[in-house]
């Protein structure tokens, strides 16, 4: 009896663990039973706000990737200031850049109008960047859902895990990789700069400093814009891509091929390094960049999701429940 007692527990236990492994996996049919308007939901959502303003394809793209990189694609970076969390937002790398939120809280609120209390942020901040992507004429991807959200945000891990346009090739490669992305991965997705916008405290430095990785007459156009005095203009806006800065191709990666780059960290993508011969493939494959791109967001997505029973599924995005 004891025998059959514990093969019986056995059984249960590996059922158990079955139920939790199923649970822990990403599906893209996530909602379809229990919301299946969510995704058509957040699409109209994400491109009523970019047909207001274009620059926000590059802000919903951007908040995606800062949320990933910091305890997984969690939604922690949209949580605020209170008394058992600190912010997110207000670390160097997002305070003042980091933008898009209010989008994602009036798709949170659409999707909670279909199907309250279903949906995570986690998967809209997700899905939100492939429709912005779509939507300026970038790659679509099947967005992978099942995602859950934290309840706790991390200051200290933001500072330390978030890219800085001040880093070295190598800083960057680094710094992808621990998060399981490759340099090509990493490369592929700063394309994504192709669309945005940077401020001038960001890029003073490179356009003043006359130096031998920056094209003179480049430098000299972005110099009317940014003074040189700091902090004179410091939010001052300028394209990362002055050719064609509101659509998503590939001369984010041309510009680099003609010492172009607006960050310091995106000229160092080409600058005699390992990555030139990506950049090089890139700025001569436009298909070949699409496809890489779209690949490394859905690897990205994939960084330490909160499943089945961890985290929560917030009814505000910007507050624990």
């Amino acid at each position: 009896m004891l025998t059959a007692a514990v093969r019986a527990a056995v059984v249960v236990m590996l059922l158990l663990l079955i139920c939790s492994a199923c649970q822990a996996h990403l599906s893209s049919t996530f909602y379809a039973n229990t919301c299946p308007n969510a995704l058509s939901t957040i699409r109209t959502s994400i491109r009523s706000a970019i047909a207001r303003e274009r620059r926000m394809a590059a802000s919903l793209i951007r908040l995606h990737f800062h949320d990933c990189f910091v305890q997984g694609c969690d939604a922690s970076i949209l949580l605020d200031n209170s008394p058992s969390i600190t912010s997110e937002k207000f670390v160097l790398q997002n305070n003042n850049s980091a933008r898009g939120y209010e989008v994602i809280d009036q798709a949170k609120s659409a999707v909670e109008k279909v199907c309250p209390g279903v949906v995570s942020c986690a998967d809209i901040l997700a899905v939100a960047a492939r429709d912005a992507s779509e939507y300026v004429g970038g790659p679509s991807w099947t967005v992978k859902l099942g995602r859950r959200d934290s309840t706790s945000a991390s200051a200290s891990l933001a500072s330390s895990q978030l890219p800085r346009f001040t880093d070295s090739l190598q800083s960057l490669i680094d710094l992808f990789e621990r998060k399981g992305l490759s340099a090509r991965d990493m490369v592929a997705l700063s394309g994504s700069h192709t669309i945005g916008q940077a401020q001038c405290v960001t890029f003073r430095d490179r356009i003043y400093s006359n130096g031998s990785d920056i094209d003179a007459g480049f430098a000299s156009t972005r110099r009317r814009n940014c003074p040189a005095t700091f902090p004179n203009g410091n939010g001052n806006l300028a394209p990362v891509d002055l050719v064609t800065p509101n659509s998503f191709d590939n001369n984010y990666f041309k510009n680099l091929l003609q010492k172009k780059g607006l960050l310091q960290s995106d000229q160092v993508l080409f600058s005699g390094g390992s990555t030139d011969n990506i950049v090089t493939e890139y700025s001569r494959n436009p298909s070949t960049f699409s496809s890489d791109f779209a690949s490394a967001m859905i690897k990205m997505g994939d960084i330490d999701p909160l499943t089945g029973p961890a985290g929560i599924i917030r009814r505000i995005c910007s507050a624990v429940n």
